[in-house]
């Protein structure tokens, strides 16, 4: 009895700690909501801040998980659940009491995009349940990512927090670019996911450099920062399309690392077929 004491004791804290992913989803969840809260109470600011926490939230909670051996298929639709929330219902409230002026209309391009939301997670939870399909699609997302796509929608809120009305928060402008975000989230475009983002350590410096300031303008500029970055977002939309066609047209880069995969990319043609044959892969015979 006494050493299925000591196993139970120490089985305590190993449960504690396999829930600390699920904790992380629940406070997404908690700030993505709270961000309608604070848009209600006109405070624009504070309602961003929100949707960018829980979106950072929401890039820890897998990693932890992965990290702790705490992986559950509750944990996967609590995530689930909580971005629909977070990303979906939450920003397209926010849009609706301030942009969109609370008109009937603006009510049904928040729909949409909330729509939009749920549609892409649903996508995206069964593309898990593909055993068959190519390493290397692993290293894409279909479509733009729900806290992205949150992100992105809520850019002309941004843009009025930052420098107040103009043409950015016009009723016509919003409703475009809030129909422009739905259609990048439910669309089949390509997007890279950032874990298979890695950085030469020569470029190291620089990289540190580039987040102290990121650093420096969350503090001073947010908004202007989450412009930008949104900005970065969508021009690297293009790459991401380029890239994945490249890689879906050579079967023998498919089981190599992406870094190795980018180093062949940008040499010539005929040295990319020789780096290839040192990686030890091949072309495939034409039948």
């Amino acid at each position: 009895m006494i050493a299925n004491a000591k196993q139970q004791r120490r089985g305590r804290p190993q449960q504690a700690v396999r829930l600390l992913p699920s904790v992380v989803t629940i406070l997404a969840l908690c700030a993505g909501l709270s961000a309608v809260k604070f848009a209600l109470d006109g405070d624009l600011g504070t309602a961003l801040a929100m949707i960018g926490a829980a979106a950072v939230l929401d890039s820890l909670d897998g990693r932890i998980a992965r990290l702790l051996d705490a992986t559950s298929k509750m944990g996967a639709e609590l995530d689930s659940l909580a971005d629909s929330i977070s990303f979906g219902v939450a920003p397209a409230l926010v849009l609706y009491v301030t942009l969109l002026d609370g008109q009937s209309f603006g009510w049904i391009i928040a729909l949409i995009y909330a729509v939009s939301i749920v549609l892409r997670l649903a996508r995206f939870n069964t593309l898990l349940d593909e055993d068959d399909a190519p390493g290397y699609t692993n290293e894409y997302f279909t479509g733009v990512p729900a806290p992205a796509g949150a992100l992105i929608a809520l850019t002309p809120l941004a843009a009025a927090a930052q420098w107040g009305d103009g043409w950015w928060s016009s009723y016509p402008v919003v409703v475009a670019w809030t129909v422009i975000s739905a259609a990048l989230i439910v669309s089949r475009i390509p997007t890279l996911a950032l874990k298979t983002v890695s950085v030469p350590p020569r470029m190291a410096a620089g990289l540190l450099v580039l987040v102290a300031l990121a650093a420096a303008a969350l503090v001073t500029y947010p908004y202007i920062l989450l412009i930008a970055l949104v900005a970065v977002y969508l021009v690297h939309i293009p790459f991401a399309v380029h890239s994945k066609r490249w890689v879906a047209a050579r079967p023998e880069t498919w089981d190599i690392k992406p870094s190795e995969r980018r180093a062949i990319r940008r040499q010539p043609d005929a040295r990319g077929r020789r780096s290839a044959a040192r990686l030890g892969l091949r072309r495939p015979r034409a039948r």
